[in-house]
């Protein structure tokens, strides 16, 4: 028998967009009023389900976990609000949560792209520049679309941040991606490697510390978002107190790109660069933070419908995934109040609809 919700209340089909009137139908949308009475009718504010365009379910502090624990991080993420992730990295093979109609939505990429002991031991696959291509190559093949490379890395030699791959071999490397049909985006903290990822062609920028003036029309012309993970930049402090000893240049370094995120992601919003929520969980961060992550954007300066946007409307515009329109999977969120004016409603969810199934 087909299962039927009815949403009543008011329908947010865009952030500056309403509707009233809305169904679920054997778990897909639909404006239309069906014929059968619903099952189920669901009052408040509805949203699309939330996006964390920055996640690592299947990732642990030592690199690969168990399933068991990959099924949990996906469920504290779904019960979160979060019906859509964008992977950004995991040691564990992931596509069996694609199969799995109780957990969020997964776009995977893969693992981790870094230079040969240039990054978290365990995380990713490790490789010298003249095997980069081939490395961009098999990720490209293995993900769902995308490709992650750590761009730069403390460098102990210099005691600082330095770029993992030389600029005309990053080139060289991102066309590949391209030619497989996958985009490319790259953890980045440091300035100068923001220069050579817009140089190089890249997709998409995660963190976007080294934010400049310089590089502001760049993102902005070459429509390169970014991925700021305000609440992974938080520990930044810690990760330089732990540094000073034997990297003092490095620990400054990591100080001072701590205390200008907010002032950069405030810039490179007014400047038009797009700007997408993710919360970096998986690693050191927990999973279930996506409101922390569009509370922090709105503390950087940004309005509230906009952070909002950063990880609903748009996101999934973005990574192709639907919102609320005739024919969509019905993944939504019901809120006791509007969103748009009150981040912190999306704490006491009243309802999540995933794949047409009341999740609570």
């Amino acid at each position: 028998m087909t299962s039927i919700i009815e949403f009543t209340g008011t329908v947010l089909t865009g952030p500056d967009r309403e509707h009233h009137g809305l169904w679920s139908v054997g778990g897909v949308l639909t404006f239309q009023r069906p014929a059968a009475a619903p099952d189920q009718v669901l009052d408040g504010w509805v949203i699309p389900g939330l996006v964390d365009a920055h996640c690592h379910i299947g990732l642990g502090p030592g690199g690969d976990v168990p399933e068991e624990l990959a099924e949990e991080q996906a469920m504290t993420d779904r019960d979160a609000g979060t019906l859509l992730v964008r992977d950004a990295g995991a040691v564990h093979d992931t596509r069996w949560i694609q199969h799995r109609a109780d957990l969020p939505r997964i776009i995977r990429s893969g693992r981790h792209i870094a230079r040969t002991r240039r990054y978290l031991r365990g995380f990713a696959v490790e490789v010298e520049p003249e095997n980069l291509v081939e490395a961009v190559r098999k990720q490209a093949r293995a993900g769902d679309g995308w490709v992650k490379l750590v761009g730069d890395w403390i460098d102990r030699d210099a005691g600082d941040l330095a770029a993992s791959f030389p600029a005309g071999v990053l080139k060289h490397a991102i066309e590949a991606a391209h030619d497989e049909g996958a985009r490319v985006t790259a953890h980045c903290f440091a300035e100068d490697t923001l220069d050579d990822m817009l140089d190089a062609g890249i997709d998409c920028i995660e963190h976007a510390t080294g934010l400049r003036p310089r590089h502001l029309a760049r993102f902005v012309e070459q429509g390169v978002p970014i991925v700021p993970t305000l609440i992974n930049i938080a520990t930044f402090p810690g990760i330089a107190a732990q540094a000073e000893a034997k990297f003092p240049r490095y620990a400054a370094h990591m100080r001072s790109l701590w205390e200008g995120r907010a002032e950069r992601v405030l810039a490179a919003f007014e400047a038009g660069v797009t700007i997408y929520a993710g919360t970096d969980a998986g690693s050191v961060i927990r999973h279930g933070r996506i409101v922390d992550e569009l509370q922090a954007l709105h503390a950087a300066g940004l309005p509230a419908t906009a952070a909002l946007d950063a990880g609903s409307w748009a996101a999934r515009a973005w990574l192709g995934a639907g919102g609320i329109t005739d024919g969509a999977s019905a993944d939504v969120l019901v809120c006791a109040e509007d969103p748009r004016r009150n981040l912190a409603t999306l704490r006491e969810l009243r309802n999540i609809v995933l794949r047409g199934e009341l999740v609570r």
